[in-house]
């Protein structure tokens, strides 16, 4: 089985806004770069999955329409970012930098105020893989996931098996696929390729 890891394009905030689970519009124009990664997975049938975001919602939904592979489609509210509570839609230069320097240096077990922490993402992500895709016992129907860097950071650990601690040493680009192969028989899991844009 393939499992193909989408995060969706750039929001109109870029990269200094703390938004995990706030409903962000994407940077303008987004649809060339959406018929780009629709058309870049060429695979004979597929399962989409998307976390219910509407950053990745349009992904989603692109893909549903112009991608005539994609069986059947869900959203999964375990595919969300994670949730940063009081810290949502701030600038991370504007954020308590006593607490944003506490959550740095232990990210996977501190929590931002009325947030998660990183363990807690994994715990609801590994449910979700597991159950998913795991259990799945449709080997020849691809799988498309298209949801957060956060998400997909976490299920690289669990495929790699290395400490959440060094998820972010992983570069996940916005409108970047990364490519598992997973055979549940024989529990052989692989890394086809990283962070690859179109």
């Amino acid at each position: 089985m393939e499992v193909y890891l989408i995060r969706h394009t750039e929001t109109i905030l870029g990269k200094d806004y703390c938004c995990g689970q706030s409903n962000i519009p994407l940077q303008r124009p987004f649809l060339a770069t959406h018929d780009k990664i629709v058309n870049n997975l060429k695979i004979p049938k597929a399962v989409l999955y998307s976390s219910p975001l509407e950053r990745c919602k349009q992904l989603a939904n692109h893909f549903r329409m112009y991608n005539e592979s994609i069986q059947k489609m869900h959203f999964d509210d375990r595919l969300k970012e994670m949730n940063f509570g009081d810290w949502e839609m701030k600038k991370w230069d504007e954020i308590n930098q006593e607490q944003l320097n506490k959550w740095m240096a232990d990210f996977v077990n501190e929590k931002a105020p009325r947030g998660e922490c990183f363990i807690d993402l994994n715990e609801r992500v590994k449910e979700f893989f597991n159950e998913m895709i795991l259990s799945s016992n449709n080997e020849s129907e691809a799988i498309v996931i298209i949801t957060h860097a956060g998400v997909i950071r976490s299920i690289l650990c669990q495929i790699l098996e290395i400490p959440l601690r060094n998820a972010f040493k992983m570069p996940i680009d916005f409108g970047s696929t990364t490519k598992i192969s997973i055979d549940n028989k024989s529990c052989y899991q692989n890394i086809g390729y990283i962070n690859r844009m179109v």
